[in-house]
């Protein structure tokens, strides 16, 4: 029988990924203890959900995302905004039962650091401060444990020896600085990390319960070292505004998604607001007919089909809600004119 597709973009969820076959030998991981995973029951937003729930995929991406489960490796989806690329991993996630998704959104400012844990040495110190007093009056606080004032990251929680991989949303990559991307390669490449402050302190403490990201849930950390023994399923988000270093492409599945086509877009309104009407057809070919000229978002067509839906509006007034509702995201270049 063909393991192939672990993912299918189905409605219902399943454990398709138990299907997955051993990984390539460069991309095997054996990291322990093994580190039980967050509840089934523990669900994100309302909003995370329904999304997960109406995300209508591709063909092709069901075909990159099964590729980048079955070779370990992370899936870096560009395309315009409100195309559904942040919406892709809550799918994955719910369909293969792989538990709530980690989230790390970037900035300009976001560090690898940001992304494996957060260490906050002045409650340490304020911590000591507050300890009893020694006769003379003195602190005599130790500030308790290192492990007391860290906690994982989302990118450090996702690397965690769990069986089963989680799932990390690493959201709008090209807003970081330019060393980020060349800074994940080798933790993404080999699995692991260090956090050196209980590097340090395994002298006299060989083992470390750390909080993790996504719950206030301990973990085991033996001599400050995380190496993964399932390598998550990694999703990095792209609106194209700047290239990534040939390296860092290398060692990642594209994924390029585009504007939906007609049929496509009705998929997705019907999955998020049930059957279409006339005036909803009306929308997505003005939505398609405007495409040309500039950049518009699925967003924008179904925040104009549900008021259409919700407000009693008549046919003039839906006209001058698709001028105010599908404005240009950015506007197609002009045509040179110069003959």
């Amino acid at each position: 029988m063909s393991l192939w597709p672990v993912y299918t973009g189905a409605d219902e969820p399943h454990d398709g990924v138990g299907q997955l076959p051993a990984p390539p030998p460069w991309r095997d991981f054996d990291g322990g203890p093994a580190v039980e995973p967050p509840p089934d029951d523990e669900v994100s937003s309302p909003d995370r959900e329904h999304r997960a729930r109406a995300y209508r995929a591709t063909d092709e991406s069901v075909q990159l995302v099964n590729a980048a489960l079955y070779l370990r490796r992370p899936l870096l989806v560009t395309g315009p905004p409100g195309s559904g690329k942040s919406s892709l991993p809550y799918a994955v996630a719910r369909e293969l039962r792989l538990g709530p998704v980690l989230r790390w959104n970037i900035t300009s400012r976001s560090t690898l650091g940001d992304g494996l844990y957060q260490y906050d040495p002045l409650s340490r110190l304020y911590a000591a401060g507050q300890g009893p007093q020694g006769p003379g009056g003195e602190s005599g606080g130790s500030g308790g444990h290192i492990e007391d004032h860290l906690r994982l990251g989302p990118l450090g929680t996702a690397l965690l020896p769990y069986e089963r991989p989680r799932v990390l949303l690493i959201d709008e990559i090209d807003k970081s600085d330019l060393d980020l991307p060349n800074d994940l390669l080798n933790v993404m490449e080999e699995g692991q990390y260090e956090i050196p402050e209980l590097v340090r302190a395994a002298r006299t403490r060989p083992g470390a319960r750390v909080l993790t990201a996504d719950a206030d849930r301990l973990v085991a950390v033996e001599r400050g070292r995380v190496r993964c023994r399932a390598f998550p399923f990694v999703v990095l988000t792209s609106n194209g505004e700047r290239e990534f270093p040939p390296a860092f492409l290398r060692r990642c599945v594209t994924l390029e998604l585009r504007q939906p086509v007609a049929a496509h877009l009705e998929e997705i309104v019907r999955a998020h607001l049930g059957e279409l009407d006339a005036p909803g057809r009306e929308l997505i070919r003005t939505f398609l007919e405007r495409g040309s000229g500039g950049e518009l978002a699925t967003d924008q067509l179904l925040n104009a089909i549900y008021l259409t839906r919700t407000s009693g509006l008549a046919g003039a007034s839906r006209e001058q809600l698709a001028d105010h509702l599908l404005r240009y995201l950015s506007r197609a270049p002009e045509p040179d004119d110069d003959f």
